[in-house]
């Protein structure tokens, strides 16, 4: 069982287990926030707020890469302020005795000794002191909770539909036509919801626009998922998000590599009436080659 090291205001860290000095303390926990599928329990140690010289683990607002189904990558959006501590006081029971240290030197009746549980993160803490009330909670961050309901959901890398087809050939001059398929996982919307602490999420997300980088220098941006080509089309150019090479791809070693990046735009609700909301963004990569020529060289 681990040692815990008692600091001057009754403090003590809790390298694996809980001592018995705290044994007949009721300690609840809230939950944490959730890991993306590939992320690691991160945080980082800092102040609570209070004047008890507390210690709490405070959840990391990195960048991160999430796993999904599906080829591409993604980052997890940051909103730039770090996450609030995942901590919960409760009152000791039974009470210490009028002897105490803990009490700080007041009597029995007057105010009460309280542990707070800062139990997330690599190094938990568990802090014990009194207060005249019972102090706050520290409110579960809403914008965890819809990372955490992110994290539930599949948006995977775009699904490419190009004409002419990867493996075939295209014509310098002869328009190409981009799309990408629109299933939930690949397009959206996609939904799902999570709940920490009491308070329950729920995200949506869809793809908002695509840049095709078409390996010749040039971008199109695409607000929507492209029109699929079909022969009846002819060579006509597509409505809403098109290409027209003026060069062939032995400019680029045979093949011109074209990516489309999706960005998921990922809007987030608190359950109830009048409740937080807010944006995340998830970003989506996959290539394909095309070989275009000169007409001439067809045959």
């Amino acid at each position: 069982m681990g040692e815990a090291v008692v600091g001057s205001h009754g403090h003590r860290t809790v390298p694996r287990l809980l001592t018995g000095a705290v044994s007949a303390t009721a300690i609840t926990m809230l939950i944490a926030p959730a890991a993306r599928a590939d992320d690691g329990p991160g945080g980082s140690a800092s102040a609570c707020e209070g004047s008890f010289g507390k210690i709490c683990v405070v959840a990391e607002d990195g960048h991160t890469t999430a796993g999904r189904k599906g080829s591409g990558s993604g980052k997890k959006a940051s909103s730039g302020k770090p996450a609030k501590p995942q901590c919960e006081a409760t009152k000791m029971v039974p009470q210490p005795p009028a002897s105490s240290p803990l009490r700080e030197g007041h009597k029995p009746g007057d105010g009460a000794v309280y542990t707070r549980g800062c139990l997330a993160g690599p190094d938990p803490t568990i802090d014990i002191f009194w207060a005249a009330n019972p102090p706050g909670v520290n409110a579960i961050d809403p914008e965890i909770v819809a990372q955490m309901a992110l994290a539930k959901m599949t948006l995977a890398a775009p699904d490419i539909d190009i004409n002419p087809k990867p493996g075939g050939k295209g014509l310098v001059g002869m328009p190409v036509w981009m799309a990408v398929g629109q299933s939930p996982t690949t397009y959206g919307p996609n939904s799902a919801s999570a709940t920490a602490g009491g308070v329950t999420v729920t995200a949506t997300a869809k793809v908002k626009s695509i840049v095709w980088n078409m390996g010749d220098g040039t971008s199109v941006t695409c607000s929507g998922p492209g029109t699929v080509y079909r022969k009846s089309f002819g060579m006509k150019q597509s409505p809403d998000c098109g290409h027209i090479y003026k060069q062939t791809s032995d400019s680029a070693g045979g093949k011109f590599k074209v990516s489309a990046t999706a960005t998921w735009a990922v809007g987030w609700q608190v359950a109830g009436g009048g409740g937080e909301s807010g944006q995340l963004t998830e970003v989506r990569n996959s290539q394909v080659a095309l070989t275009i020529v000169e007409s001439q060289a067809v045959n």
